[in-house]
């Protein structure tokens, strides 16, 4: 997907208090993320929110990987 993600999720400071979303909706990225952890399929979230479509999903994880390559952990004693 590249950087194509870009164009699905937005942050709006008048949606949910500025969590990401998917665009044109009130869903988040969290949401979905969620949802997928908690063994939902990309087939039964879409059944689900019909407004969402397999590319947000995929959109979802490719912004939350974005956060999370360049994040430095440091070890805490």
């Amino acid at each position: 997907m590249g950087e194509e993600w870009r164009e699905r999720i937005v942050i709006d400071p008048k949606i949910l208090r500025s969590k990401p979303i998917i665009r044109g909706t009130r869903i988040s990225v969290e949401l979905i993320l969620e949802l997928l952890a908690g063994g939902w399929t990309e087939e039964a979230i879409t059944e689900n929110y019909p407004q969402i479509r397999k590319e947000d999903i995929s959109a979802a994880l490719h912004y939350a990987h974005s956060l999370l390559k360049d994040e430095a952990v440091y070890p805490y004693r």
